[in-house]
């Protein structure tokens, strides 16, 4: 292992002893309510790095699921290695984020092939897989081998700020490299994998965003953010992150029981799924605006009389800084078009086959 980290940890000691104390009441709280996982109970690195991927941007309950049903399918390095994309991203359709899973199919073809398959065993080489991130790296390898590398995510971030009153913004360089040794030196080295479980779930339990029970919390003689009244101040940020709105009008076209789908590009959200023929707009557009644009004269051109129904989600999807206000338009048609043809037609029995984005997989189940 490097130790230029841990170098530094020791060095940090002599102006800012280590708090064992803290450390021993988190995991002292942890192993009385932790929650029961099936990744806590190994030491596989390849499952570990399957539930850290998935967890990235998903809450427990959710991912759970996905997780099971991942491993199921992929088991190990090799099944995942040798998948095909379009697999591996429909057993990921309803997580999101599916670049996470287009890099964990790389990663896992990246060990093969460079590692003979076997999972590498330092935080360096682990830091190189695609997708891998220094948090990620620091929870497979304190997880499966127990090496001193702190984790720092949200959660983190949120309990050591409040602990300390720490004001540093989070997502300034400057308050990312002082949040990773402090986490640093408030770990015990001699049981990494534990400690760094621990302060994770007690943000996730504990320490939560809004409202914590700081009355029944194990640091109320310690937490300056719970002695000023100033709980809810802490995790500080200095940016505020723009949201863009996205208008998308879906097609789906029946003929025969038949439809159209259409392979994303590279580019932008939902890379390399399946969806129905799309117009977007910059703004709110009725189905009279709609059948003016171009696209759509070429997409209907010579079908004959259309039988349309719309279809709208009961709320907005929300992603990361966008917001997709989605309408569906259902659109029988008594012939296609030349321009179809150049969309994937499918049969309803295969339709299940793609992998889609979630808000087509819940308008075709009905919303």
């Amino acid at each position: 292992m490097d130790n230029s980290f841990m170098e530094k940890v020791i060095e940090d000691e002599l102006f800012f002893p280590a708090d064992r104390e803290i450390s021993r009441k988190l995991t002292g709280w942890y192993l009385e309510h932790k929650r029961e996982l099936p990744w806590r109970e190994t030491e596989d690195p390849y499952r570990i790095w399957v539930s850290e991927i998935i967890l990235q941007q998903t809450r427990v309950a959710q991912g759970m699921d996905y997780y099971l049903r991942f491993i199921r399918r992929f088991p190990d390095m090799a099944s995942l290695a040798s998948a095909e994309e379009d697999e591996v991203l429909k057993y990921w359709q309803g997580l999101g984020y599916y670049s996470r899973a287009r890099n964990l199919h790389a990663a896992a073809k990246m060990i093969r092939e460079q590692y003979g398959g076997k999972f590498p065993e330092s935080y360096d080489e682990v830091l190189s897989l695609k997708g891998v991130g220094e948090y990620t790296a620091a929870a497979i390898v304190s997880a499966a081998w127990n090496m001193p590398y702190p984790v720092v995510d949200g959660n983190v971030f949120r309990v050591l700020s409040r602990l300390f009153a720490e004001d540093t913004p989070i997502d300034s360089q400057k308050g990312k490299n002082k949040f990773t040794r402090l986490a640093g030196l408030l770990m015990n080295p001699a049981e990494a994998r534990l400690h760094n479980q621990a302060i994770m779930e007690f943000g996730a339990l504990q320490c939560v965003p809004k409202k914590p029970d700081c009355r029944q919390c194990v640091f109320t003689d310690k937490c300056r953010a719970y002695a000023s009244g100033q709980v809810e101040y802490y995790p500080v940020k200095q940016n505020k992150t723009k949201t863009r709105n996205r208008y998308f009008h879906y097609f789906h076209i029946i003929y025969k029981g038949n439809t159209w789908l259409h392979r994303r590009l590279a580019g932008d959200i939902w890379t390399g799924l399946y969806e129905f023929p799309l117009i977007e707009t910059d703004t709110p557009s009725d189905f009279a605006t709609l059948q003016g644009a171009e696209t759509f004269r070429r997409i209907f051109a010579d079908t004959g009389e259309l039988r349309i129904t719309v279809e709208r989600p009961k709320e907005k999807h929300v992603l990361s800084h966008q917001v997709l206000d989605i309408t569906f338009y259902r659109i029988e048609i008594e012939k296609p078009s030349a321009t179809l043809a150049s969309y994937l037609q499918v049969t309803p029995d295969e339709l299940d086959a793609y992998a889609v984005p979630r808000i087509i997989h819940l308008y075709l189940s009905g919303f």
